[in-house]
C-alpha cells in the first residue's frame, strides 16, 4: 500500500495525526528533498528505508514504489504542505493506476495556511476580499495564458503566490500591470512555520527591493492584496446579534 502524505508547511508538529501515524508505520519513505523538514524522518521505525526524491526522476521513484509493493512494504510518499498544490502527484497516481498499486492520500497543512498564521491574518475579510487566488509566476513550468499573473491581478482579490521568490521584479511588474496599485499591502513569508521563518511586510511597489535587501530568492510565499493590511473590514454577519442562523435567533 502506498500513502501520499502531506508533511505540512515545515514545523514538525504540523503534520496531521494521521500522517504522523502513517510515517511511523512505513517500511519505505520517499520524501521531497529539502522541502520536507528532515526532523520528521526521525519518527520512522528502525529499518525503514528512506529515499530523497530530489535526487530521483519520476521513473526512479515509481520503480522504488513498485519494488516496495512487490515485497509487501508500506510506502509513504512524503510531500511538503498539502500534496494537492504543486505536488506533481497526478502523474504518480496515474503510474500506480497502470501498475494496479493501491494508494491513498493523506492531506496536509499547506504553507499558505502557515503563512497566514505567521502574519496573523485572515485572507477573507468581509468588505475587502472574499476570494483567495493561489497561483505562481511562469518559470520552467508554463502557466496557461488565461492564468497569467496580470490577468488574475485584475480581480484585486487576495493573492498567494507560490514558487516565485526568485522573480520578484517580474512579479511586481505583472501585478502592477494587472491592476493593483503600488501602495497595495504585500508580504513575503520565508519558510513559513520553520524555525528560520522570516516575515517582511511592505507595499507592492517595494516588493522586489524588499526581497533584494533581505536576500530572499527561494522558499518564500508572496501575499498581495488589501487583506494583507488587516484593516477597514466589515464585521462578520455570522456573529452579529441581528443575524439569525439555524442555531441562534436575532437579539435586540
Amino acid at each position: 500500500m502506498v500513502y501520499i502524505v502531506g508533511a505540512g508547511p515545515g514545523a514538525e508538529d504540523l503534520i496531521t495525526v494521521r500522517g504522523f501515524k502513517l510515517l511511523q508505520q512505513a517500511d519505505l519513505v520517499i520524501y521531497a528533498g529539502s522541502l520536507v523538514n528532515p526532523s520528521l524522518l526521525k519518527e520512522t521505525k528502525e529499518g525503514c528505508r528512506i529515499l530523497n526524491s530530489a535526487k530521483m526522476t519520476l521513473e526512479e521513484v515509481m520503480e522504488e514504489i513498485k519494488h516496495g509493493e512487490e515485497n509487501g512494504l508500506t510506502t509513504v510518499r512524503l510531500h511538503t504542505g498539502d500534496p494537492c498544490l504543486y505536488g506533481a502527484i497526478r502523474e504518480q497516481m496515474d503510474h500506480m493506476d497502470s501498475m494496479q498499486i493501491p494508494y491513498e492520500i493523506c492531506p496536509g497543512v499547506s504553507s499558505f495556511c502557515g503563512a497566514a498564521a505567521a502574519l496573523e491574518m485572515e485572507y477573507t475579510l468581509p468588505g475587502i476580499s472574499q476570494s483567495v487566488i493561489i497561483t505562481r509566476m511562469e518559470g520552467r513550468t508554463a502557466v496557461p495564458e488565461r492564468e497569467r499573473i496580470r490577468k488574475l491581478a485584475a480581480h484585486k482579490a487576495t493573492m498567494v503566490i507560490f514558487l516565485s521568490a526568485g522573480m520578484l521584479k517580474e512579479l511586481e511588474e505583472e501585478l502592477l500591470s494587472g491592476g493593483y496599485n503600488k501602495d497595495t499591502p504585500a508580504a513575503i513569508v520565508y519558510k513559513a512555520t520553520w524555525p528560520e521563518e522570516k516575515l517582511f511586510r511592505c507595499k507592492l511597489g517595494e516588493l522586489s527591493e524588499t526581497g533584494r535587501q533581505e536576500r530572499i530568492s527561494k522558499t518564500a510565499l508572496i501575499i498581495v492584496g488589501d487583506t494583507a493590511a488587516q484593516k477597514g473590514y466589515e464585521r462578520s454577519k455570522l456573529y452579529h446579534p441581528q443575524f439569525e442562523t439555524g442555531f441562534r435567533n436575532k437579539k435586540d
